[in-house]
């Protein structure tokens, strides 16, 4: 495959030197590749030209949006489902110790891109983001399914907070929709090592128009209930006890997923964070 990327990078950047091409990983729609320590390449299992279009519309757009920094284009492949970007700098948040992290480095900054982010007009975003509506019973349906596959791995003193979770009724819907990353963990905030401050948001494939508290779920599931707080008290929008019961509940959901990903296809250390972040998740 990195045979692949090299002929791509010839073929859009004839005159640039390569000198190393390194898998850096792989989800569950892309891989992703690291050339010369400065590009980051990535390519769709299966391409989609229409998709990838949409994305590098899409970053344009966010680009404009976000006051934290954002991938940049360098070329896209339409074909392959390939885009290339330059790499910014700093390394994934939940690669950093939580204990050497300043919340108020992370919670006043992540406030304000969230407000940014959710305060564009919907209408203005829909050619650049599909519409995600999943119902919440459906969420809560799905999420017993994985937890009946894996619930042996779950501690036996946390089993039955899981349990109580997925006997209670799921909220309701949300009132109104706006525009997302919609899957702000901690692998897609990146923290300058020396200073602790957020020094950009990757991974925008996901972005969608739909409910904000995705956002904030992902934020409670791997830093916790205390820098939620942090970073609302930052956040230009009114937050309802609704939207506090759905950011609850999209969390919980959402680590039972990766979890079980983690367990199955997916990364070890996906169900590793999952357990280690449990108990907050599902007492708070």
């Amino acid at each position: 495959m990195t045979g692949d990327i090299r002929a791509l990078l010839a073929r859009h950047l004839p005159d640039y030197r390569v000198r190393s091409v390194n898998r850096l990983g792989h989800g569950l729609d892309n891989f992703v590749y690291e050339v010369n320590d400065e590009l980051l390449v990535r390519r769709s299992r299966v391409a989609d030209p229409q998709a990838n279009r949409q994305e590098v519309a899409r970053l344009a757009a966010v680009r404009e949006l976000s006051p934290l920094p954002v991938p940049e284009v360098v070329f896209a492949d339409d074909e392959t489902g390939t885009i290339a970007y330059r790499k910014l700098p700093g390394t994934p948040l939940n690669q950093h110790h939580s204990a050497d992290l300043d919340p108020s480095r992370l919670a006043e900054p992540l406030g304000a891109f969230l407000s940014a982010i959710h305060g564009a007009i919907p209408a203005t975003m829909r050619d650049l983001a599909p519409l995600d509506v999943y119902p919440a019973p459906t969420l809560l349906r799905d999420a017993e399914l994985d937890y009946r596959d894996i619930e042996r791995h779950v501690p036996e003193p946390q089993r039955p907070l899981v349990e109580r979770f997925l006997r209670e009724p799921p909220p309701a819907e949300p009132q109104s929709l706006r525009f997302c990353h919609n899957d702000l963990g901690a692998e897609h905030v990146l923290v300058d090592a020396d200073t602790g401050t957020i020094t950009g948001i990757i991974d925008w494939t996901d972005a969608a128009i739909t409910d904000p508290a995705h956002d904030f779920a992902l934020i409670y599931r791997d830093l916790g209930p205390d820098l939620l707080d942090l970073t609302l008290a930052h956040y230009e929008f009114p937050v309802t006890s609704e939207d506090r019961a759905r950011i609850r509940f999209y969390a919980r959901c959402a680590l039972i997923e990766d979890l079980a990903y983690g367990l199955s296809t997916g990364p070890r250390h996906y169900a590793d964070a999952a357990l280690a972040h449990l108990p907050w998740t599902f007492t708070t």
